[in-house]
């Protein structure tokens, strides 16, 4: 293919779907530009660099969550709903979470989110300094959450691509695990309720990520009612 008859929104969404299946590692130009019929040096043109492109492709997933309506609903039902997209989005795309420790992310994609999560924040009474501690504390419990389920994928991965059996590997580091739990009376007395067969010592419980973020909320709503104030956050910015 021509390099004219490329553009870099078509490669960046072709980035995304292999990124999607192969993961950071096995984003390379040459396989990139098999994917798009075209040599390598085209889509260097259009995008400088593949850490270019990582942070380009990584931008345009944020631009996949949807903004609430502020006019049409309360703040609480807005911000969790543009948490449970977050979350989503980073199970989509458990590459961005892997990529977040190498790349330092910026871009319209995220600024639209960021922009449109302080408006929430500050819809429900939080101020300046508050409204970013809100929104952070927010988002680092979606991110935390996220990270178990791209480490998971990014390890089976890895080891397919050393000729390994993830799914044996893993169900033999499990069991050890559950060995090792058993010496621990709560944890014992957890596993002693389920099927050991199927228990998974690693595993949270169902609905746990609801939970948490009720919590948080819970504790928002309850900071608003104690008008309490908090101290301005130090740093040029109020998360990565």
């Amino acid at each position: 293919m021509p390099r004219d008859t490329l553009t870099r929104e078509r490669i960046v969404n072709t980035a995304i779907q292999l990124l999607d299946a192969e993961g950071l590692e096995g984003l390379n130009m040459r396989s990139l530009g098999e994917q798009l019929d075209s040599a390598a040096t085209a889509v260097y043109w259009h995008v400088k660099s593949k850490d270019n492109l990582v942070m380009l492709a990584g931008d345009q997933v944020w631009k996949e969550i949807e903004l609430p309506d502020l006019d049409t609903g309360d703040w609480r039902t807005s911000g969790m709903t543009m948490a449970k997209d977050l979350y989503a989005m980073f199970t989509r795309h458990p590459w961005l979470v892997q990529a977040m420790g190498t790349h330092l992310f910026q871009g319209p994609g995220k600024a639209r989110h960021d922009d449109h999560s302080l408006a929430i924040y500050e819809q429900a009474g939080f101020v300046g300094a508050r409204a970013d501690q809100a929104l952070t504390t927010v988002y680092v419990f979606v991110l935390g959450s996220a990270m178990g389920g791209s480490a998971a994928v990014t390890l089976r991965r890895k080891l397919r691509r050393d000729g390994r059996d993830p799914e044996k590997l893993i169900r033999e580091t499990l069991a050890q695990a559950t060995e090792i739990a058993m010496q621990f009376p709560r944890l014992r007395a957890r596993l002693e309720s389920v099927d050991l067969d199927d228990a998974d010592y690693y595993a949270a419980p169902e609905q746990s990520f609801e939970y948490g973020l009720e919590a948080i909320f819970d504790g928002l709503e309850r900071q608003l009612k104690l008008g309490s104030a908090a101290p301005r956050p130090q740093g040029n910015g109020w998360y990565a």
